[in-house]
């Protein structure tokens, strides 16, 4: 053997045989190299490494030379029939190592492989066959130990097999197949070059993937394997494939323990956040986990998924606590994505198309079932019925009519009917008295789909001295609202550079814009969903006879003509930081961020007029307004820290952080609100009267606050391991805040984690192929909370007002003063402590992974009401911290991952998690009423009676009367009869009642539920397969009860002004003797679920029967996508090219009434009933060049 110099100085190893046989040293050596040299990754890096060489007539030697100097590679000619001295011409521009390779070798009768870092080179020898050949082997891991199950196949077709119980593998081969990939789930896949190999004998090494992935913590990052505290990471692709409207929507149900909730599907909502339970119920208090993007606080529905990089939940004190009492409930990191190293410019454009309809959507009953159904309400009370003989026949016949105009119906024989008639004065008659309309008014108020459109853009680039990465999306969301303009435009902006000014100092500057405008009708607030039904009647006209909408009150004139609603939120980040490293592991971090936010609102409210029978207008709402208001907040933040790592005798491993952090926030707001609307078109503040509609003057109304806080706080952290197996981690924070007084104004918190890598153990080393990764983890902390919407509870604030009192004084609102709350000035911090245990592992080469954690979190020191005080005090009671409660829970996480032979890769990712939470002290019930917290209690109790059925009969009622013989049921109501409820005798003195309503005297009040959601789960279904991916994610709630007891669940209420006669209540109770099916307007219903319609509550009561089980599971996302082939769009300039089809909500299982939504159950404007959620279909592409 000797060595060859070629111009360049590059070395090639030339092997001379005169019976190209190697020889026996020459055979050692590469017996050595394919046990040590480390195998390609996933995706082999030739075909991920691009490079630009462009070549004419040079030595093959010299392109060699190039690859080498572009790359970590270095070649091996293995043979001396290899000219590197043959005249080459190459023209390869961003070109994969492999293309350039196969640009090179094309037609020569060259063949390569690829070992770790070594390309070796050698002459491909012809052999003379029919076109196909036998290609036998073995596959083994790096013990030698055979692989069973690994798939093989030819790169580039759909020809392989999987190894036998030896690791054996036969396939049969065309002349023109060169490589094989070699693959198996928990190492890395392999692409070799076979040449005109007959056998081959490949060794897998294992994919430390998981052991060497890094997440994001408090200040750092941390190796996966490391952690001791509980963090969640949910990766770029589990939520950037996904098209929702915000952040938030992708992470519910896909990390144990974060619960996220949308009780609406109103545009201005937000869904509330909350890690692992109820984390506080006192006074003021927030219990909303801490959101950090970049490091910098903000909302994660303001920010594009297709820019993130990673989330990390934080969520025990030993992960979180190094944020001290910003964060005591948990931390969210958004790391967003940087900017490329590889020298080249990536641009990725994503569009998404989305159809909405609402989700069960509620009917009204038409007009002459709904008249029927409120004159049994008057009948079955014994009162005269609402709608007469007369009035009902023109409701039937007007129902049987066709429509004609608006307003208008026409019979068979021609007769015009119009919806209601006019007074001797010439306006219309009152429409609740006299309409005879039919009209679904929520039909009428809500379209039956929705349009939203978004489109992210982003530009990455740069190498490892200085990077760069841009992004803009914008999101336009049409809302369901059929009257009035109902919508949001969302935009959002990122720059983000990274540079290396030296080799000790690096510079990174970040901007992040977002603005978020929405519109809606200014009526479309306050109770409009419940006056949606209980003011709009069926029979209540929407329009007159002449086409213009009508108000009898009712909905729509208000939403159509009553003024617009315009909210327009900006916020602007800027994020300055510096990274220093004077000595090797000895890192100094300094960041300063700074955000501004602008908050407008525009506001006005139109005066509004019905028209008469001549189609003139009559005023009917004289108010008119302008109202505007801004707020402006200036937020800053300084992070200072240190770290330094060191590791001694190559088995122990220390880091060490140190750091300071200072934040302030300066909120100033104003606004101003002016009658008189001068034009209606052109509804300004500067052109309003100041004068009421009969030309009184008006004081405009103004309102001013400034208000700031600030806190500081010293931080540190010392992590330890030894060999990886035994894990210390400690932190501490002494934090200071302006909430409080001097006195109480700063605490510590520490908090302490372990962890034991079980499976790093020598004793474990038979067990490593079954378990790769077994760990034992557990943490102790202690934190406050400083978050209270009342900034300074401890200071007596005196409230003063400007021309805003009652009643004028000398024809002007006098200026007003209040006085202050009485406050303790001892009040302080809530106190939370965490205690968490946990275990990791990973099964069968990580295709079998998980993780189980139990937890306490205990809250106490809340701040609640203090004892009662005489009356005579003339003042509320002031808060102090007395209140504490106890949640208890846990979580559970399963993934699976696997390929199957034909190529087939698939997942299954699980998670459960449970929590409750106790009350343990509670001084502000002292005489232990039911209807409020005790202590020793469960949240979420449902206290009511047990219902043993609804009378079928009078006989049946008056034979359960008799049963309770000291009173019946006549504490909660009278002339109990058919279709009324027969209440269960619980504690057995003879009669129904409540007691006093205390524990120990609840009489036959009980515990009959509990409105806690309790198991929540998600279920993550992935597949993929040439180029087709496909997922399926389905969450939920497996137990949780709920009582509705409103308008919306009984149709009833107290009185025909608040009642909701939807369809879903028409299952109510009627025999022979009901009105409406005396008179033929109904069929008997004897086995109905609701009883007979009432105006009181007595049927209406609390009870077992109608509790609600809220329990669902909801197909939350259904994805297949496509991505057209490398081969096809690499061509066209395109890296990547994926379409998808989507869909969200579009099935769910659950136990509640028809009425209502599980996930809105708890939200909505009356009952549970409000803006609701949509069903989604999306359509969309991703390029990226």
């Amino acid at each position: 053997m000797k060595k060859n110099h070629l111009n360049g100085g590059v070395t090639y190893l030339i092997c001379h045989s005169g019976v190209n046989i190697l020889s026996v040293k020459t055979q050692i050596l590469f017996i050595l190299l394919a046990f040590l040299l480390p195998l390609s990754i996933v995706a082999s890096p030739l075909q991920e490494i691009r490079i630009t060489i462009q070549q004419k007539n040079v030595p093959l030697g010299k392109v060699f030379k190039d690859i080498e100097a572009k790359t970590d590679y270095s070649f091996l000619v293995r043979n001396n029939d290899v000219d590197i001295n043959q005249k080459v011409s190459v023209d390869a521009k961003d070109k994969t190592v492999a293309e350039v390779l196969g640009m090179l070798f094309d037609g020569k009768g060259i063949n390569y492989e690829v070992s770790g870092k070594r390309i070796s080179v050698y002459k491909a020898v012809r052999q003379q066959t029919n076109g196909k050949r036998k290609m036998t082997g073995r596959v083994t891991d790096d013990m030698r130990e055979s692989i069973i199950g690994a798939s093989v196949s030819v790169v580039g077709t759909t020809n392989g097999t999987i190894t036998d119980i030896d690791g054996n593998f036969s396939l049969e081969l065309s002349n023109g197949d060169t490589q094989l990939q070699i693959s198996y789930i928990g190492y890395k896949t392999q692409i070799i070059n076979i040449g005109n190999k007959s056998s081959a004998d490949i060794v897998l090494t294992e994919d430390l993937k998981m052991l060497d992935e890094v997440v994001v913590v408090g200040f750092g990052t941390q190796r996966k394997v490391n952690l001791t505290g509980s963090v969640a990471v949910i990766t770029a692709e589990e939520l950037q494939e996904r098209p929702v409207s915000n952040l938030s929507q992708a992470l519910q149900g896909v990390v144990p323990g974060l619960q996220i909730t949308q009780t609406s599907g109103s545009l201005e909502e937000s869904p509330t956040i909350n890690v692992r339970g109820t984390a506080t119920i006192g006074e003021g208090s927030n219990g909303a986990p801490l959101v950090l993007i970049d490091g910098v606080e903000g909302d994660l529905n303001m920010v594009n998924p297709q820019d993130v990089a990673n989330i990390s939940v934080l969520k025990d004190a030993a992960a979180s606590s190094i944020y001290g009492s910003r964060a005591p409930f948990g931390v969210i990191l958004v790391t967003t994505k940087n900017g490329g190293s590889e020298g080249k410019v990536s641009i990725n454009y994503n569009n998404s198309f989305r159809f909405g309809t609402p989700i069960n959507m509620n009917k009204m009953m038409n007009s002459v079932d709904f008249a029927s159904w409120m004159n049994d309400h008057f009948a079955n009370a014994g009162y005269s019925v609402f709608f007469n003989q007369e009035r009902m026949e023109n409701i039937m016949a007007y129902h049987n009519a066709k429509p004609y105009g608006r307003g208008q119906r026409i019979t068979k024989d021609g007769t015009i009917l119009n919806n209601i008639t006019p007074r001797s004065n010439g306006t219309w008659d009152d429409g609740y008295r006299n309409g005879v309309d039919d009209v679904d008014w929520i039909g009428a108020i809500f379209n039956d789909h929705t349009f939203a459109q978004e489109h992210s853009f982003s530009v990455n680039g740069g190498s490892k001295k200085f990077n760069y990465y841009a992004s803009f999306n914008y999101l336009n969301q049409g809302g369901m609202v059929k009257l009035g303009d109902d919508g949001m435009n969302r935009y959002l902006g990122m720059v983000k550079i990274n540079s290396e000014i030296t080799d000790w100092l690096r510079f990174n500057y970040s901007m992040r814009f977002t603005r978020r405008d929405y519109y809606r009708p200014s009526t479309l607030s306050g109770n409009i969903y419940e006056v949606m039904t209980t003011q709009g009647w069926p029979t209540l006209p929407l329009y007159d006879p002449n086409g213009y909408y009508y108000s009898s009150p009712s909905p729509a004139l208000g939403l159509a003509e009553g003024g617009s609603d315009r909210m327009q939120n900006d916020n602007t980040f800027h994020q300055i930081g510096f990274k220093i490293e004077p000595v090797k592991n000895w890192v100094t971090h300094i960041d300063f961020n700074y955000r501004i936010n602008n908050y407008n609102r525009h506001w006005d409210t139109q005066r509004l007029y019905n028209h008469d029978k001549d189609g003139s207008p009559v005023i009917y709402n004289k108010n008119s307004s302008v109202y505007e208001q801004n707020s402006k907040e200036n937020y800053w933040s300084l992070n200072a820290y240190s770290e330094y790592t060191y590791s001694f005798n190559e088995s122990h491993n220390l880091h060490v952080l140190a750091g300071f952090q200072a934040e302030e926030l300066d909120v100033k707001n104003f606004s101003v609100q002016r009658d008189g609307v001068m034009f209606p078109t052109k509804p300004f503040l500067d052109l309003t009267s100041g004068l009421d509609y009969d030309g009184n003057k008006t004081d405009p109304a103004i309102y001013g606050n400034q208000n700031d806080w600030a806190t500081a706080g010293f931080f540190g952290r010392v992590n330890y391991d030894f060999k990886g197996r035994y894990l210390f981690e400690a932190n501490v924070r002494a934090d200071g805040t302006s909430r409080f007084r001097s006195d109480n104004r700063w605490r510590v918190f520490p908090s302490v984690s372990i962890g034991w890598n079980i499976a790093q153990e020598e004793f474990f080393e038979p067990l490593t192929e079954v378990v790769g990764s077994l760990k034992l983890r557990g943490s102790f902390g202690t934190l406050g909370n400083q978050n209270t919407t009342n900034w300074y509870q401890t200071y007596q604030i005196l409230s003063l007002g400007a021309s805003n009192g009652y009643w004028p004084m000398g024809g002007s609102r006098p200026n007003t003063a209040v006085a202050p709350d009485l406050v303790s000035t001892d009040l302080g911090w809530e106190t939370i402590q965490n205690y968490n245990i946990g275990l990791d592992w990973g099964l069968l080469y990580n295709r079998l992974t998980g993780s189980f954690e139990y937890y306490i979190r205990d809250t106490k020191d809340m701040v609640g009401l203090a004892p009662e005080l005489p009356n005579i005090l003339g003042a509320k009671v002031p808060v102090i911290n007395n209140t504490d409660l106890r949640t208890q829970g846990w979580e559970l996480s399963l993934g699976w991952r696997d390929r199957l032979k034909n190529g087939l890769n698939y997942s299954v990712n699980f998670n459960l998690s449970d929590a409750r939470t106790k009350i343990t002290r509670y001084p502000n019930n002292p005489t232990n009423s039911v209807w409020s917290y005790m202590a020793g209690h469960y949240m979420g109790e449902i206290w009511g009676y047990t219902t043993k059925g609804l009378a079928r009969t009078d006989q049946e009622m008056q034979d359960h009367l008799a049963t309770l013989p000291n009173g019946g049921q006549s504490s909660l109501g009278s002339d109990w009869r058919a279709g009324d409820i027969m209440y269960a005798d619980i504690n057995k003195d003879g009669k129904i009642s409540t007691g006093t309503e205390t524990l120990g005297d609840s009489g036959d009040l009980s515990v009959i539920g509990n409105s806690t959601p309790r198991f929540l789960f998600g279920l993550d279904l992935n597949a993929s397969w040439k180029g087709f991916d496909f997922r399926a994610f389905f969450q939920g709630v497996m137990k949780r009860d709920m009582w509705q007891g409103g308008a919306y669940m009984f149709g009833s209420s107290y009185s025909e002004w608040s009642s909701a006669g939807i369809t879903a209540v028409s299952d109510y109770f009627r025999d022979e003797n009901t009105w409406s099916v005396q008179n033929g307007y109904r069929e008997a219903n004897v086995n109905a679920f609701l009883p007979r319609p009432l105006y009181n509550d007595k049927n209406r009561q609390c009870q077992t029967r109608y509790l609600q089980n809220a329990a669902y599971m909801r197909l939350k996302n259904l994805t297949i996508g496509y991505t057209l082939p490398a081969s096809f769009t690499q061509r066209l300039g395109v890296q990547n090219l994926r379409v998808f089809f989507s869909g969200e909500n579009l099935w769910t299982i659950s136990g509640v009434s028809d009425q209502f939504d599980p996930e809105t159950l708890t939200g909505g404007d009356y009952g549970g009933i409000g803006y609701p959620l949509s069903t989604t279909l999306s359509c969309g592409i991703s390029i990226t060049l």
